[in-house]
């Protein structure tokens, strides 16, 4: 089970200039009662699709019926997505398989070797081109793209479709499985006139929502994560998120912390450190979901407005000696959420030597964890001392269930933003210019005339170039 702690957000331990204090918590009463009345009232009609994924049956019954067709013959797994279609399911193999998963040996791991390929680094799709060749015949393809026409992923789709014919011949398309719309669009007329599998991103769940839908599922149970106690933990968040006693809700608590740190305390970065490699990714799938969401010109009225706290990634106990010297004597603009676990996966005993070396002998005997722990309780108190404010979610322990109660929180975390923000939390406009743009580069049809715009900005000015 997760806890929210922010006793260490409060004015009581970092003072009321940067703390928030019981007025300023009674001061958003109203907004923040209002917020959660209407988020859980448009889980409860269906407005937003993402909510219904932990209860939804089909979906994962869809993922798990493929699962038991496809993985007793796949050695590895290649996933083509970017954004939302791939952050998640980078996250959750991360949070909850070994680290060492891909080097272990075919039939000691749960299940085929996973490489998601997120970017389109062409020395990065070349390494893993040439890793899976040998064993083409043993490896799936699983490409996700709502319509087919996001050009990182179609570009790797094309290149990887292509290697899977010419190695595989007719059967080629027995190896591939698309995970797009489904009913419309370029992948999904592919995917029918191929043969493939088919998944569904659902129509009415944004990407950086997708990662309890078949979009992250299927990798998850392939690789063998519990997707079934995945979801039965967002659930159980479901049920506690939805309390309309916004002071005895996790997610309206961390929402109210988090938005007077941004709108009233000056706090427009918000850092997630967690204390544990296994979670550091998941700091990478929420950089997404709140930079997106809440990184918005204009409110609903249309009035311009430039909102949205910047979501930062560090790493506990890492980033103790890259970033906390700025974190605690730079600008005092950071909101920190730390992330901590009570029960790590495995435990590692330090030995008992250098009795005698006073620098050492402390350690002696000591757990690992015991270290880690201490070093974040210690980063926590150094920043308070600094009048900086943190928080702690509290893992029990990393399991599916308690990662899918972490997902859930914090998807219903930026409703609650958006609300009180007074934004969409659900489009990214900004993004389409940059698509757009690089259609145009790439010498796409119907796109001359942006092509020609660019022309001069990206001509080199030699003037100034050293």
């Amino acid at each position: 089970m997760l806890t929210v702690y922010w006793k260490n957000a409060t004015a009581e331990v970092v003072g009321a200039k940067h703390g928030i204090s019981d007025a300023d918590l009674k001061r958003i009463d109203r907004a923040m009662t209002q917020a959660l009345q209407t988020v859980v009232a448009q889980c409860k009609d269906g407005t937003l699709g993402y909510a219904a994924l932990p209860g939804h049956k089909e979906y994962p019954a869809g993922v798990d019926r493929l699962v038991q067709k496809l993985k007793p013959n796949t050695t590895d797994l290649v996933v083509l997505g970017i954004g939302g279609s791939a952050l998640g399911n980078i996250a959750l193999q991360a949070a909850l398989n070994p680290a060492t998963y891909n080097l272990l040996p075919d039939g000691t791991r749960p299940g085929p070797r996973l490489f998601v390929l997120d970017n389109v680094d062409p020395a990065m799709i070349a390494d893993v081109i040439d890793f899976v060749k040998p064993r083409l015949a043993t490896t799936v393809v699983n490409v996700i793209s709502k319509s087919g026409e996001t050009a990182e992923t179609a570009s790797q789709f094309m290149i990887f479709r292509n290697l899977m014919k010419r190695a595989l011949g007719a059967g080629f398309a027995e190896r591939i499985v698309a995970t797009t719309d489904a009913e419309k669009g370029t992948l999904h007329g592919i995917a029918k006139a191929d043969g493939y599998e088919m998944l569904i991103v659902p129509g009415d769940v944004g990407g950086r929502f997708s990662v309890l839908s078949q979009v992250g599922l299927f990798s998850a149970a392939m690789c063998g994560i519990d997707t079934a106690q995945l979801l039965a933990g967002a659930a159980a968040m479901e049920r506690r998120v939805q309390k309309l006693d916004w002071h005895k809700n996790p997610a309206a608590m961390l929402a109210a912390i988090k938005f007077l740190a941004y709108a009233r305390k000056g706090k427009v970065m918000h850092v997630m450190m967690p204390y544990a490699n296994r979670l550091y990714l998941l700091a990478d799938w929420y950089r997404q979901l709140w930079a997106e969401s809440l990184g918005k010109r204009s409110d609903r009225q249309g009035k311009r407005i430039y909102t949205g706290p910047t979501p930062i990634k560090a790493l506990g106990t890492t980033d103790q000696h890259s970033q906390v010297q700025l974190y605690r004597e730079g600008p005092n603009d950071k909101l920190t959420v730390f992330l901590e676990v009570a029960q790590h996966p495995a435990e590692v005993k330090i030995p008992r030597m250098f009795g005698k070396v006073p620098g050492l002998s402390y350690l002696r005997g000591r757990q690992i964890a015991d270290l880690l722990n201490a070093e974040k309780t210690a980063t926590e108190y150094a920043m308070a001392c600094s009048k900086r404010p943190s928080m702690t979610i509290r893992f029990d322990e990393i399991t599916p269930r308690t990662v899918g109660e972490f997902l859930y929180l914090y998807e219903f975390t930026t409703s609650l933003m958006g609300e009180l923000l007074n934004i969409n939390a659900y489009d990214q406009p900004a993004v389409e210019l940059g698509k757009k743009a690089t259609f145009a580069l790439m010498g796409r049809d119907g796109h001359e005339e942006m092509a020609r715009k660019i022309k001069p900005f990206a001509k080199v000015d030699r003037a100034r170039r050293v």
